[in-house]
């Protein structure tokens, strides 16, 4: 198995496991486990899409955000203000613990999943 395909494979293990953790039902400990198992499936997102970009585009980037903003010039993912703004959540959720915070970040969890989803086929085709 080549870099690429480990990396997206863990990927999409990191999503399956995102999306059972948004499946149980809703109290403290579940939504910050929801958002702990969002952080990896991000890292994963932004390894695997800075993979593909050297490998498919001859694209070096070396940060989520550069290579999310190559992604998106690239036709590989849509929204590129979304994922932008997702790695600003991810890197407050990983610093810093704010109530509120946490509950935002929650709220869009199932819109960021169907996102995720939409980048594996599109890197798996």
């Amino acid at each position: 198995m080549n870099k690429f395909e480990e990396v997206k494979s863990q990927f999409e293990q990191a999503l399956i496991r995102l999306e059972e953790a948004l499946a149980q039902p809703k109290n403290d400990f579940m939504r910050d486990s929801c958002i702990q198992r969002f952080e990896f499936t991000l890292d994963l997102a932004w390894k695997t899409v800075q993979i593909y970009l050297k490998d498919v585009h001859g694209i070096d980037c070396n940060s989520p955000k550069t290579c999310f903003r190559e992604a998106f010039r690239v036709d590989l993912i849509e929204y590129d203000d979304f994922w932008i703004e997702m790695v600003d959540k991810r890197n407050e959720t990983v610093h810093t613990y704010v109530q509120e915070l946490a509950e935002k970040v929650y709220e869009v969890l199932p819109h960021t999943v169907t996102l995720f989803h939409q980048l594996l086929a599109k890197l798996t085709h």
